[in-house]
């Protein structure tokens, strides 16, 4: 089976560098990087469609042609207060948390926020849902929630930040007979 993971299109809180807020939006460059990815969605086999519950990425899934479930557990990194501000701002904001978030980048909870630890649990248990089920599915969600999905593959958390994920990528996961997950494509882009 396979799991067919698509990054939504660019924001404007992506060209900053911001960490994304829950209401970012497509630039006119997301609605078409969605739009040339369009063809390789089309070419895919699956069951089931799910889709984040975000603007952008029910945007994007509009603009591919799509319909599904909205999933709320492949929603992206909730990094509550930190969300719509960049590193550097966030460290000037934020010193004493920021220091601690850095020693521990997996287990620390954002304030109002989650960590990347309890994103990793929410996400993969939706994908060992998909496995039990035995259905090829099209996610249309985020880079974090991808990246979260690749390291799942290695059964290692420690691999989150080992990956880039460009916006409009097709991403795909394949679980064989057997259960054994790998990933048979990354950052696919037209």
């Amino acid at each position: 089976m396979d799991i067919i993971l698509i990054r939504h299109g660019e924001t404007d809180e992506n060209v900053l560098r911001t960490f994304s807020t829950k209401s970012a939006q497509l630039t006119e460059e997301g609605k078409n990087q969605i739009a040339r990815i369009r063809p390789f969605v089309e070419s895919q086999s699956y069951d089931r469609v799910y889709i984040s519950p975000l603007d952008r990425t029910r945007d994007s899934a509009k603009i591919l042609g799509v319909e599904g479930e909205i999933q709320k557990r492949i929603q992206e990194v909730d990094f509550g207060d930190f969300e719509g501000k960049t590193y550097k701002e966030l460290k000037e904001l934020y010193p004493k948390e920021v220091a601690i978030w850095d020693k521990d980048y997996l287990k620390y909870i954002t304030p109002n926020g989650e960590s990347v630890e309890l994103a990793y649990a929410r996400v993969t248990s939706f994908l060992e849902e998909l496995i039990e089920k035995g259905e090829d599915a099209l996610l249309v969600c985020h880079a974090g929630v991808i990246r979260l999905a690749l390291s799942w593959v290695f059964d290692d958390l420690d691999f989150f930040f080992k990956f880039h994920i460009d916006n409009a990528s097709g991403n795909i996961i394949s679980i064989d007979e057997e259960g054994f997950k790998y990933i048979k494509k990354v950052n696919y882009t037209l």
